[in-house]
C-alpha cells in the first residue's frame, strides 16, 4: 500500500494546532546542516535578500565593502562575488561592480562620478542609449556633454576644459566598427589629471586587447583607461538570455566611489541570471574565437560583393581605423557592417533583403548562437568621419555560431531579393 504524501500531517490529532505550529517552527529552524567538501565543476547558487547573523557583534562588525562578510543581498552573496572576481580577471582589473544592465553600468559610472556642473565628453560613435543618457537624465541634473571625433585625438584635445571630468571611449565604435587610437586618445586624458577615462568594452569582452594596458609612458610604465564597463548581456552569457552589466577598476578610490553610489541606487543582479553568466565564461574564448574566425570570412566575402558600398570590420584594410586595430588587438569579434548608398538601393529594397534573410534573424543585441540582423538610416548617424552626411542604409550583421557556408548561402540568396 502506498503512503499518502501527506502522511505525516494526516497522522496528526485533529483539532491541534499547536502541533501544527510545532512543525511549522522545526521545518524554518530544522538544525540539519549539510556536510560541506562539496566541489562540482559551477560554483552554487545562493540566493537571499535577508543574510543571517549569528550574534550583534557581527551585525555591528561584519563589512561588505570589502568582500570580507555578507550584510544584505544586495551588497553580496559568495554567488556574485565569486562572479565579480572572474570579470575583473578577464577584464585586467582589481574590482568589479554588477549591474542589471550594459546601460545601467554607463548609467551608474555617469552617476557617480559627474556632478552639476560638469561636462563629460562622448565619442561620436558611441552606444547610442548612452548618448540619450546624456542629453536626457544628464542635461536635467546640469551636466553637460559634447562629441568628439574618436578617430582625431586632437579633437578630443581641443574640447577639454576644466570643466571635463569624464571622458567615454568606445572600441570599436558601435554599429560603424570604426576602431580609434587608444593610445592617443589617452595620452590626451593623462594630460588631465581631473579627467577619468571610461571604456565600454563590450565589443573586446576583456579578449581582444588589454584595456587597462594599452600605452606605455617612456619610464616604461603601462597605462590604460580608469574604468571599463562590460555589457555581459553579449558575449560573457552567450545564450540571448541574460541581462546583466559590469563596471571594472584597478583603482580602489574610484571603485569605492562607485560602490556607493551602486549602493544608495539598491543595484542588483538575480543569483539565477549570475549564474548564467558564470556558465558561460569557461567557454568565452572558444566562442570568441568563433565568432571572430566566421565573420572574418564573412566580411571578405561581403567585399567582393558589388551590391554593397562599404563593408566595415576593423580587420578589413579599408575599414577605419583598420591601423589602429592592429596595432592594438588580437582578436576582431562577431559583428561586421554593410553599407548601401540611397543612389543604389532605396531603404525598401534594403528592408526586402533584411526580411529575406533566414537564418539571420531581425533582433538587438550580438554574442549568442544565433546571427542577428539590423538595419540603421544612416542619415544624421555621424557627424564626423567617411559616413557623415551619406545617405541611405547600414546593415549589421553580428555573427552567430552556425556553420559559415550555411550563413554566407544565406546572404546569397536575400542579395538576389535586394536586386530583383
Amino acid at each position: 500500500m502506498s503512503t499518502p504524501a501527506n502522511a505525516s500531517l494526516s497522522s496528526l490529532p485533529t483539532g491541534d494546532p499547536a502541533r501544527l505550529n510545532d512543525v511549522a517552527t522545526a521545518l524554518i529552524h530544522h538544525p540539519y546542516q549539510p556536510p560541506g567538501g562539496f566541489e562540482t565543476v559551477q560554483p552554487g547558487v545562493h540566493k537571499a535578500s535577508t543574510v543571517i547573523f549569528e550574534n550583534t557583534a557581527a551585525l555591528k562588525t561584519r563589512q561588505w565593502k570589502d568582500k570580507s562578510g555578507y550584510t544584505y543581498g544586495l551588497h553580496g552573496t559568495p554567488t556574485t562575488f565569486t562572479l565579480e572576481e572572474r570579470l575583473a580577471t578577464l577584464e585586467g582589473g582589481l574590482q568589479t561592480l554588477l549591474v542589471p544592465s550594459g546601460l545601467a553600468a554607463i548609467a551608474l559610472v555617469d552617476m557617480a562620478l559627474l556632478r552639476s556642473g560638469d561636462e563629460v565628453l562622448i565619442p561620436d560613435n558611441a552606444y547610442g542609449p548612452g548618448k540619450d543618457f546624456a542629453r536626457g537624465e544628464l542635461a536635467h541634473w546640469g551636466i553637460t556633454h559634447r562629441v568628439y571625433n574618436p578617430q582625431d585625438p586632437a579633437s578630443l584635445a581641443a574640447q577639454i576644459t576644466e570643466r571635463t571630468k569624464l571622458v567615454w571611449l568606445e572600441a570599436a565604435g558601435s554599429v560603424t566598427l570604426e576602431f580609434p587610437d587608444l593610445a592617443g586618445l589617452l595620452a590626451v586624458t593623462r594630460a588631465h589629471p581631473q579627467v577619468v577615462s571610461v571604456l565600454d568594452n563590450t565589443w573586446g569582452a576583456g579578449l581582444a586587447f588589454d584595456a587597462f594596458r594599452l600605452g606605455q609612458t617612456p619610464e616604461g610604465e603601462a597605462f590604460g583607461v580608469d574604468v571599463t564597463i562590460h555589457a555581459l548581456t553579449k558575449y560573457p552569457s552567450g545564450g540571448g538570455d541574460v541581462l546583466m552589466g559590469a563596471v571594472v577598476t584597478r583603482d580602489a578610490t574610484l571603485h569605492h566611489r562607485m560602490k556607493m553610489t551602486h549602493m544608495r541606487l539598491g543595484l542588483g543582479v538575480g543569483a539565477n541570471d549570475a549564474e548564467l553568466v558564470l556558465r558561460g565564461l569557461p567557454s568565452l574564448a572558444v566562442r570568441y574565437a568563433a565568432h571572430d574566425a566566421s565573420t572574418r570570412q564573412i566580411a571578405k566575402w561581403l567585399i567582393e560583393r558589388t551590391e554593397i558600398s562599404q563593408v566595415l570590420h576593423p580587420a578589413l584594410p579599408d575599414s577605419p581605423g583598420h591601423a589602429h586595430w592592429s596595432q592594438t588587438c588580437r582578436a576582431a569579434g562577431g559583428l561586421v557592417s554593410m553599407v548601401f548608398e540611397a543612389q543604389h538601393f532605396t531603404q525598401d529594397r534594403v528592408e526586402a533583403f533584411v526580411d529575406a534573410l533566414k537564418l539571420f534573424k531581425i533582433g538587438y543585441s550580438w554574442g549568442g548562437p544565433l546571427s542577428l540582423v539590423m538595419p540603421y538610416e544612416l542619415q544624421g548617424m555621424r557627424q564626423y568621419g567617411p559616413l557623415a552626411g551619406k545617405q541611405g542604409t547600414l546593415v549589421r550583421l553580428a555573427i552567430g555560431l552556425e556553420r559559415v557556408e550555411d550563413l554566407i548561402a544565406d546572404l546569397d540568396q536575400a542579395l538576389r531579393v535586394l536586386r530583383a
